[in-house]
């Protein structure tokens, strides 16, 4: 539908001067319901429904009036060009192509259900129970960094410092940090995983208030100074929801398909094809 949402769009908006006449009575009405026919070929209620529930959102919230007569529009235009390649005959392109479509629509059927057991208020609960509200207080810390591109300037540094020289000062005046050296060196308050190795490692090592001997990281030679270290404030299960959706969905996916194809009887005689050949789209052709 995507490449031709235009030209649907268009065909509903169209369609909307004709209103349909539903003269069936609509309690009676079914998935089997016969809305169409195209030389004999039957189009259905439930073919419409479909139909709609593959068009954009914001084509779905178009008056209902105006969906079904568009689509039922669509649906003709469709099975009479249909009919005209079938009375040709299907090319083995044609075959592979349905074949795969079915096999993904099934797939993702079915990768859906997996998901919509997996992910309840339940699971939720218990995933942010174990990484949140079970877990262990992460830190957070405050402060402030010198960078330098070599250790004898960060030495020469330090050693002011220890005289008494002002940490932010000298930071506003010597760091190549500039984003941060504006502000004296402050890199506000940030978590474990957010810095290099290196440099987390001496944050967490470092008495808040004093200022460490020179640290190396890729981008040069810091000091650092710790000013504050505090409690992470752990976040709400409303707040990380979608993230512990995800991660829900991604294990019960992973677990299903080793379930599935662990029991399923597997070969694989395509392994030694020249990959190359995927790019040979003429062998559709044969």
């Amino acid at each position: 539908m995507a490449k031709h949402s235009g030209f649907w769009a268009g065909l509903l908006l169209a369609g909307s001067m004709a209103l349909p006449s539903l003269a069936q009575d609509d309690a009676a009405a079914t998935a089997d319901t016969v809305v169409a026919t195209v030389n004999g070929t039957e189009i259905t209620l439930g073919e419409l429904i479909i139909l709609r529930e593959k068009l954009p959102p914001q084509y779905q919230a178009l008056p209902d009036d105006m969906l079904f007569t568009g689509l039922m529009d669509q649906a003709i235009q469709q099975a009479a060009l249909e009919q005209s390649v079938a009375a040709a005959g299907t090319t083995k392109r044609d075959e592979l192509w349905m074949r795969t479509d079915a096999r993904s629509y099934l797939a993702g059927k079915a990768l859906q259900e997996i998901v919509d057991a997996a992910v309840t208020d339940e699971a939720l609960q218990a995933a942010y129970d174990a990484k949140y509200a079970n877990a262990p207080a992460s830190k957070e810390y405050s402060a402030q960094h010198i960078l330098v591109d070599s250790e004898e300037k960060a030495k020469e540094l330090k050693a002011q410092i220890d005289g008494g020289a002002d940490f932010a000062e000298l930071a506003k005046a010597n760091s190549s940090d500039t984003g941060s050296a504006v502000n004296g060196g402050d890199l506000g308050w940030f978590g474990l995983g957010m810095m290099v190795a290196p440099f987390e490692a001496a944050v967490v090592a470092a008495t808040p208030g004093t200022v460490t001997d020179p640290v190396q990281t890729d981008f040069g030679w810091h000091l650092i100074k710790v000013n504050e270290v505090r409690d992470a404030t752990k976040p709400t299960i409303d707040e990380v929801r979608e993230e512990l959706a995800a991660e829900i969905e991604q294990k019960a996916v992973e677990a299903k398909l080793a379930e599935l194809t662990g029991a399923a009887e597997i070969t694989r005689p395509g392994e030694g094809i020249d990959p190359a050949l995927l790019r040979d789209a003429t062998l559709l052709d044969k």
